[in-house]
């Protein structure tokens, strides 16, 4: 069994794990997910992710089982490290590389989590379009995780294949990414509207499955006159779960400009799908005030796939990962402040 497999497995099986006790512990009482719940929840997964880090930074050539130089080397050019190694200090290259490791994973961390928060804005609108209780959110939102945990999986690995093979794809995702961010730009404001009745997902699985027309408290199907229906709540799922799709389209190629290594980009990848559910409903009664983040949002996305196109250029010019961090979390800070120093004018209706 290689180091990667006992890696890629005993990451799963903590997620899982913790998506049982989670499910386990909150989600019986069906009671709404307070703020201060909220925030515990996030710190939780924050810390988490830091912890990771942390092990990345100390233990992270165990990942690839790099034991020579010779598997080093190797390792830098498959996965486009571009460090320069020193082949007389074995011990100094290898803490190179362990350091450069964890500032991937961490950036990467760090760009899905910001690009997340659009994911919000998308799930509070089917929320409010399918008139879904409160107290009902949480579990919607951990089977969500569980199902986008797997799809994940399945497109970073994919990708990963694609790049090794046909490394001209990265231009494309380049490319595809600036588009995005540009159009995220232009459609900013917008008003988002999602019709329960004419959505996509609820007319194929009318179609094809049986639907209960009504909630029925959270369960998820029914049995009726011996037939299994599907509750709206289920329908909900499935529309989470689709959305999800959609987002990672645009989530995992930017991820992969930060780095090449699948294992780090599925690592940063779902610490953050994790962390999302948690800032859903710290976000959830707040997210409008953040009127200037989808204008950050777009100005990161095209950053990214500059980046991405320019490769080439950027390393000649010197520009690192750190320095990518860098104008990510700046991006981010900007687009933040910006939205709480000038806040949204709100409209007032005038009475005759």
């Amino acid at each position: 069994m290689t180091n990667e497999l006992i890696f890629i497995c005993g990451f799963i099986v903590f997620i899982m794990l913790m998506l049982a006790i989670d499910l386990g512990i909150f989600t019986r009482s069906n009671k709404p997910v307070g703020i201060k719940q909220a925030a515990i929840m996030s710190g939780v997964w924050v810390a988490l992710a830091l912890g990771f880090y942390l092990l990345i930074y100390n233990y992270g050539h165990l990942l690839h089982n790099v034991d020579s130089f010779a598997v080093l080397q190797q390792k830098n050019l498959d996965n486009f490290h571009k460090l320069k190694l020193n082949p007389v200090d074995f011990e100094g290259s290898l803490a190179l590389y362990r350091k450069n490791l964890a500032l991937e994973f961490i950036t990467g961390y760090v760009v899905e989590y910001a690009l997340s928060v659009d994911n919000i804005f998308v799930m509070v609108l089917i929320f409010s379009a399918f008139s879904v209780e409160p107290k009902y959110y949480h579990k919607v939102l951990v089977w969500g995780i569980i199902g986008a945990v797997i799809m994940r999986f399945i497109f970073i690995f994919v990708g990963a294949a694609l790049i090794d093979n046909f490394h001209w794809v990265l231009h494309i995702f380049g490319a595809f990414l600036v588009y995005t961010g540009v159009m995220m730009f232009v459609n900013r404001n917008q008003e988002e509207h999602i019709d329960p009745q004419n959505h996509k997902v609820v007319k194929f699985a009318s179609r094809y499955f049986g639907v209960h027309p009504k909630f029925e408290g959270s369960k998820f199907f029914i049995k009726q006159n011996g037939k299994k229906l599907m509750t709206p709540l289920f329908l909900v799922l499935l529309i989470i779960e689709f959305t999800d799709v959609i987002f990672a389209v645009d989530s995992i190629p930017a991820i992969f400009s930060v780095t090449k290594d699948p294992y780090l980009v599925f690592f940063s990848n779902i610490f953050a799908i994790l962390g999302l559910r948690s800032m859903f409903f710290l976000l959830v009664n707040i997210i409008e005030k953040f009127h200037y983040l989808k204008v950050g949002l777009s100005a990161l996305l095209v950053f990214i796939g500059l980046k991405m196109l320019g490769g080439h250029y950027a390393e000649q010019w010197g520009f690192t990962t750190m320095h990518s961090l860098i104008v990510i979390v700046g991006i981010l800070t900007v687009s933040v402040a910006a939205s709480l120093a000038f806040p949204k004018a709100k409209t007032v209706q005038k009475h005759h």
